[in-house]
């Protein structure tokens, strides 16, 4: 077993970190920890990735021990770790950033009468 601390919330005010225990198995990634935590202890635990789709591809960034990293290619170590939501990017909630480029947003639709 190991230890994952997770910054947890929608603001990074918070500063909130759950700490969970999961079973470690040698290379496994940050993301395969995160996936079994949230299908055996947490399931209200939010992160994005989409590894079963090319084309979404790069969505599990997060800093992962302080570096910028896809967390599926982040190895876990039987030390643990900590893994905190992209800097710099709108917080979603938890591990989940706003990624889409400002200039590609598209406009807020104009108020209705």
């Amino acid at each position: 077993m190991t230890e994952l601390r997770v910054q947890r919330g929608s603001t990074r005010d918070q500063g909130l970190y759950d700490v969970y225990r999961v079973p470690y198995v040698e290379g496994m990634s940050v993301l395969d920890a995160l996936v079994w935590i949230r299908a055996h202890v947490d399931s209200s635990l939010a992160f994005r990735y989409g590894c079963v789709n090319a084309n979404a591809c790069k969505t599990c960034m997060a800093l992962v021990d302080g570096q910028v990293a896809y967390m599926c290619t982040a190895r876990l170590t039987p030390a643990g770790g900590r893994v905190e939501p992209l800097p710099k990017r709108p917080l979603i909630r938890d591990l989940v950033t706003d990624t889409v480029p400002d200039d590609e947003k598209l406009p807020s639709p104009p108020p209705r009468d």
